[in-house]
């Protein structure tokens, strides 16, 4: 007989084949499960980035958003004045007229200033809308101080209904202390009204909860 015939194949143990087949499948687990929590993590994120953003552009002014102030300047206006501007759009889809009542005005830093603009329904449907706005330039937003807006809540407006409503605000007195704005003499404060689709429902008043029982 040849000595190949003296020497049968040699063969892997039945135990190492099912040691390596468990391995594989460990790793296939492992790198599914890193998979998941990727994907997992990036849906989270993608949740968590606008509110994270907004956050972001009210605590900085980023991109021109204004703050939200809470309580008025202590001491005088400053003597520096500084033109501001009132701006007003309606995005497509909200049959609204958007206007304010005075298109410039010349403003001390520091002083606290009222003003109105005027939005009337014009179609013959309640209609809801909620305002962005925005300062330019985009580097004052950090300095415009907004006590009361309209923009902070939703406005559902009945048909033909017009109303008028009030901003209130002042220019940080921070703001003469910034090398970069020594030159400001313009700011312009932009609204746009955008359409509520679905408007968050009123809470109903004892009495009228107790009438519609009744009939």
């Amino acid at each position: 007989m040849s000595e190949m015939a003296n020497h049968p194949a040699q063969q892997a143990p039945q135990g190492e084949g099912v040691k390596v087949t468990r391995r594989m499948l460990t790793r296939d687990a492992v790198v599914a499960s890193i998979c998941g929590f990727v994907v997992v993590l990036m849906v989270g994120a993608s949740y968590a980035a606008v509110p994270f953003y907004n956050w972001f552009c009210r605590t900085t002014g980023f991109n021109g958003t204004t703050q939200v102030a809470t309580s008025v300047p202590s001491d005088a206006p400053l003597a520096r004045t500084i033109a501001v501007s009132f701006d007003s759009n309606v995005a497509p889809g909200l049959p609204w007229k958007f206007e304010a009542e005075q298109t410039t005005i010349d403003v001390k830093i520091g002083q606290v200033v009222t003003v109105y603009y005027t939005v009337t329904n014009q179609s013959a449907r309640t209609t809801t809308g909620q305002a962005a706005y925005n300062v330019a330039p985009l580097t004052v937003g950090a300095y415009f101080q907004k006590i009361n807006c309209f923009c902070f809540t939703e406005q559902t407006m009945a048909p033909g209904e017009k109303r008028e409503m009030a901003v209130v605000f002042y220019v940080d007195p921070a703001l003469a202390k910034d090398s970069e704005n020594d030159t400001l003499k313009n700011i312009t404060l932009s609204y746009t009204f955008f359409p509520v689709r679905d408007a968050a429902p009123k809470p109903v008043a004892a009495g009228e909860a107790e009438q519609r029982k009744g009939g």
